[in-house]
């Protein structure tokens, strides 16, 4: 298997992850305090990201890796988990769709301005394109919201692609299950620290569904999604790559359908196939230049 296949189907399995994210959110939200939900999924993901990391003994980053690093978990540790599950509370998961089809381009914005990536003019229409099609789509099945809400969910999207993008340049040399680890390492002890400042909530009042939303943005979410993607990233080229996340919202709807039975209409169906010609198109106009780490 050649170096860019292995990037593309390590970036598919990361977006199968992260599809279930903003569902889990949603339904954790529900009995847990946004704030502390993050401080808790960054802890609970940092502490196993340092065993791993001790267990396999890995070298620690070098001085100039610490400012991407705080990037990384700036955009993808806090900002992101913060800023959508604040913006959940004044919208439906669905409406959240709007904003994930915008993620891949503000991912591929990035990875020219922090990654020195150069993808083809046609990309960028392709990438437009697709993420036109999957906020036409969300607005048509018709959803609510508000204006703190749009707002919080714009800024999670932009820190989100920030910090995707410095990853994918990280994992290069440090690989990418490391980045993630070392990320949430990085943020551990301040998480700790504003958690021992926070009130706790009332456990007794925590019901099944939101323990098992918590249970999976901790694990799936905040780490086991950021192996596989990274990985991705740093070999299929980071705006390439990244027009997978356009998928990432029918992909939920998907799962939907499989799980609590919800129809799967004509609609889905085309606009499922019209944005995979997107990302094909995207995948064969790109094109990157990857700088040296001297």
């Amino acid at each position: 298997m050649d170096r860019t296949t292995d990037g593309w189907l390590s970036g598919f399995a990361g977006v199968l992850v992260f599809s279930g994210s903003l569902p889990a959110t949603r339904v954790a939200i529900g009995d847990i305090d946004p704030l502390f939900l993050t401080l808790v999924r960054a802890g609970i993901a940092g502490a196993i990201g340092l065993a791993l990391l001790a267990t396999w003994r890995q070298p620690r980053p070098e001085r100039r890796d610490l400012r991407s690093l705080i990037i990384v978990a700036l955009g993808v540790v806090v900002g992101f988990p913060l800023l959508s599950a604040l913006a959940l509370e004044h919208m439906s998961a669905g409406r959240s769709i709007v904003f994930t089809g915008l993620l891949p381009l503000a991912t591929a914005g990035f990875a020219v301005l922090r990654g020195g990536e150069r993808p083809d003019r046609r990309f960028w229409l392709f990438a437009l394109l697709g993420s036109l099609l999957i906020a036409g789509f969300a607005l048509m099945r018709g959803t609510t919201s508000s204006l703190a809400g749009d707002l919080l969910m714009l800024a999670a999207i932009l820190v989100c692609g920030l910090g995707y993008a410095e990853g994918a340049v990280l994992s290069r040399r440090l690989g990418g299950w490391q980045v993630i680890c070392w990320a949430l390492a990085l943020a551990l002890p301040v998480m700790l620290g504003i958690l021992c400042l926070l009130p706790w909530p009332a456990w007794s009042t925590v019901g099944l569904p939101a323990w098992i939303g918590l249970g999976y943005v901790s694990l799936f979410s905040m780490l086991i999604g950021f192996m596989f993607w990274y990985r991705g990233l740093a070999l299929g080229g980071t705006a390439a790559v990244g027009q997978l996340q356009l998928l990432q919202p029918l992909f939920g709807l998907g799962l939907a359908a499989s799980l609590l039975h919800e129809s799967i209409g004509p609609g889905m169906i085309v606009t499922t196939l019209a944005v995979v010609a997107c990302v094909a198109g995207a995948r064969h106009f790109s094109t990157r230049r990857i700088p040296s780490d001297s």
